[in-house]
């Protein structure tokens, strides 16, 4: 079939029936369900197998003693911090590190891994780690 007829055959017959078969395009029993992964298999016999490694896992930290509340106003004032750069990060939280260390003798060209510099980064002086991100 060629391209011209099956676009007529498209316009004639309606471009709708192309669309995703949804459940709300389907007969009452049918139920697809909308984004929620499968959390184990299904044999050959029809039988639904649980996987643990596929159940999701939630970590809520201990928010009790907590003053914030979940909720921002719209009203709030905007944040009067300057947007943070590459520059600034590395000024707040490597160079001190290296000016110690040099202001002590003991810095290293060789041995700038323990500032956070990965050797294995294309083009990137250093990556965020907890040890040097200051918060």
């Amino acid at each position: 079939m060629g391209l011209l007829s099956a676009l007529t055959r498209g316009l004639v017959r309606g471009a709708d029936r192309t669309a995703e078969f949804t459940s709300k395009r389907g007969p009452r029993t049918f139920y697809k369900s909308r984004g929620a992964m499968p959390t184990g298999v299904v044999t050959s016999s029809r039988k639904f197998i649980p996987v643990r490694e596929m159940i999701p896992e939630f970590v809520v930290p201990n928010l009790e003693g907590f003053k914030l509340k979940a909720y921002v106003s719209y009203k709030s004032p905007a944040g009067t911090e300057q947007p943070i750069t590459a520059e600034s990060l590395f000024n707040q939280a490597v160079a001190p590190h290296i000016q110690r260390d040099f202001e002590n003798g003991t810095f290293d060209p060789q041995q700038l891994e323990k500032y956070g510099l990965e050797k294995t980064q294309e083009g990137k002086l250093f990556k965020l780690y907890a040890k040097n991100f200051v918060r």
